[in-house]
């Protein structure tokens, strides 16, 4: 499953998973800080749908409600 997910209060604009049998296999981030997006990009490839979204969810950014690694986690949601 491939989910093209457009991302809310964030500096990166959209976020592409690839999910097979509910492992995250590569997710993409288009914008944001390209160190960190590809950073958590690595660190959530292999793992599953379910367990990244619990580590994930409600991570803030500075004073933002939501972050890039939120965003993902709402991406994946899709994905359940």
């Amino acid at each position: 499953m491939e989910i093209q997910y457009k991302t809310q209060g964030t500096c990166a604009r959209q976020i592409n998973v690839t999910v097979e049998d509910g492992i995250v296999k590569n997710v993409e981030f288009v914008g944001g800080c390209n160190g960190n997006t590809k950073g958590i990009s690595s660190l959530v490839k292999g793992m599953k749908v379910e367990d990244v979204i619990e580590r994930l969810e409600n991570t803030t950014c500075g004073a933002k409600s939501t972050s890039c690694p939120d965003q993902l986690a709402k991406a994946l949601k899709q994905a359940l």
